[in-house]
């Protein structure tokens, strides 16, 4: 079955970083566009980024120069690199899976906290 496992969460103080990472099995791939959002209690997810299969990445204005996706299709795995951190990216962190063309296929991981506190 298709499996995505978030990892790499923690508490970090202002301004530190973090990185993490979403495992995906169960699913080719390089055929899905993967995307990273966060969630604070009550409240929707917001897209933070998102890379194609093919590289192309997009940035929410609030994260744009500090945050990175990048991926390795041939691990299968998605990565979101978090400098300058700031207490407001404090949330729980989700990985999505999309497929490309297929847009109703779509999946998530169970997330990671993440706290930015001093």
């Amino acid at each position: 079955q298709v499996q995505l496992v978030e990892s790499g969460g923690g508490v970090v103080q202002p301004g530190g970083s973090l990185r993490l990472t979403c495992a995906a099995s169960g699913i080719i791939f390089s055929l899905y566009d993967m995307s990273w959002y966060r969630q604070l209690p009550g409240q929707q997810r917001e897209l933070v980024t998102g890379i194609t299969g093919d590289g192309t990445s997009n940035y929410a204005d609030s994260v744009k120069g500090r945050f990175t996706i990048s991926r390795d299709n041939a691990k299968n795995t998605v990565y979101l690199q978090m400098n300058s951190l700031e207490p407001e990216d404090t949330a729980a962190y989700f990985c999505n899976a999309r497929h490309q063309s297929l847009y109703f296929i779509s999946y998530w991981g169970q997330g990671t906290q993440v706290t930015v506190s001093s």
